[in-house]
């Protein structure tokens, strides 16, 4: 895996140049005799753990001034509420059950012995569902990806154009260096499509919960990182369609709400795949009828099911990668499978994974550009939606297989 060499160049440059915040702020840069017109971009930003309401504290300037320009609304993710799967929603318009990544960590049964997780990389684990860089690519649109799940992998031979493989010590100002790096570019390199990820409100919300001064503090400095790209779009005269979301939002936890599963259930009968918010279970050999059994007596705070009768509002079950039971705790609790380590005690903070309906969960999710006209505030929508949106802001046709359509936004794009 590789980052490119002028991206390379973008990130080693970064800690010299003074930083913006906002637009009206952007550096003066120097101009040619004619300015060039730019064709317009879009770039998808995931702001992993921004809850929709976090909007709402007074310190997003940046992202509540695009919301007012275009449109905005609070997202329902997809089950379970968790990065990867819902990451790849965001971009194949497949849930989990049917894009392939089921969880963070995850089993199939045509691979025995072999175990995915946030670091896998191989196009096996990947390739049930094809992501929008590769749509676009094959329809000859260029693309980047500055992080997102999955925009590494090679799906059938085909990448993005350009891609940074995910290291979590870039910081947030030289992510958006390497955005506006790859616009610098001559018409005839320049990518169409970019994607932006940033993980700090995801980070400082799961340390210190959802409600804490320190998550807000993170909301307010990836705002100002949304400022900054702004501000170095404007100076470029780069016209940009900004589609931002989050793949969930954040409950408060606490060491007072868990559920000690290896106290209620024998547990030499499962072998836990997940657990937390919500626990994927496989059974030991010759003990699915006995875990069926300890896992139907009623367990409080939490409700488990074989997969295959998970209530059909979860949109789970179906892919053979999802576990043969699984527990879904109330919002806020936590199912332990084991003992928690001595040196990694349980501790208040903030989790997700939960049911999608939660309020808690609900995402941010905003679009403002060239390709979105100024319609407020939408009503609640699944994440499925979003690849249809892109389709439609890169002119690629819509996909009648998807699981979402562009439904929500067609009365406010600008044909």
């Amino acid at each position: 895996m590789r980052v490119p060499t002028g991206l390379l160049a973008a990130l080693l440059a970064a800690g010299l140049q003074a930083c913006a915040t906002q637009p009206a702020s952007a550096p003066r840069l120097a101009r040619t005799a004619t300015a060039e017109a730019r064709a317009p971009v879009v770039v998808l930003v995931s702001i992993d753990g921004f809850r929709a309401d976090y909007l709402e504290r007074g310190v997003t300037p940046n992202l509540n001034a695009l919301a007012s320009a275009g449109i905005s609304a609070a997202m329902r993710p997809s089950f379970p509420s968790i990065t990867f799967p819902n990451h790849y929603t965001l971009v194949t318009g497949l849930r989990p059950d049917r894009n392939g990544i089921v969880g963070n960590r995850m089993e199939d049964p045509a691979r025995p012995g072999q175990v995915f997780t946030m670091q896998s990389d191989q196009p096996y684990w990947w390739g049930e569902a094809e992501p929008i860089w590769v749509t676009a690519e094959k329809a000859g649109i260029r693309t980047a990806t500055m992080f997102w799940p999955g925009s590494n992998v090679d799906f059938g031979g085909v990448r993005p154009r350009d891609w940074a493989q995910y290291a979590g010590a870039i910081s947030d100002r030289q992510r958006v260096d390497g955005i506006i790096d790859w616009l610098r570019r001559p018409v005839e390199t320049r990518p169409r499509f970019l994607t932006l990820y940033f993980d700090l409100v995801d980070h400082a919300g799961h340390e210190f919960g959802p409600d804490s001064t320190k998550t807000t503090e993170a909301v307010a400095e990836v705002d100002a990182a949304i400022g900054r790209l702004r501000a170095e779009l404007a100076a470029l005269g780069q016209p940009a369609t900004l589609v931002i979301v989050a793949d969930h939002g954040m409950a408060a936890t606490s060491p007072d709400r868990t559920i000690k599963l290896y106290e209620r259930i024998d547990p030499k009968l499962y072998r836990a795949v997940a657990a937390g918010p919500y626990a994927g279970l496989e059974p030991q050999p010759g003990q699915e009828a006995a875990l069926g059994q300890a896992l139907a007596r009623s367990v409080p705070h939490m409700t488990c099911w074989p997969k295959t009768a998970i209530p059909p509002a979860l949109h789970y079950g179906a892919n053979p990668r999802v576990p043969r039971f699984v527990c879904l705790a109330e919002t806020g609790w936590l199912i332990l499978d084991k003992p928690p380590e001595p040196d990694r005690p349980i501790k208040s903070g903030g989790a997700h994974g939960y049911d999608p309906a939660a309020p808690e969960m609900a995402a941010l999710f905003i679009a403002s550009g060239p390709g979105i006209k100024p319609a407020g505030k939408l009503a609640g929508f699944d994440n499925v939606d979003v690849a249809p949106l892109l389709r439609d802001l890169l002119g690629l046709p819509q996909d009648p297989g998807l699981d979402g359509d562009d439904a929500p936004f067609r009365a406010a794009l600008a044909r």
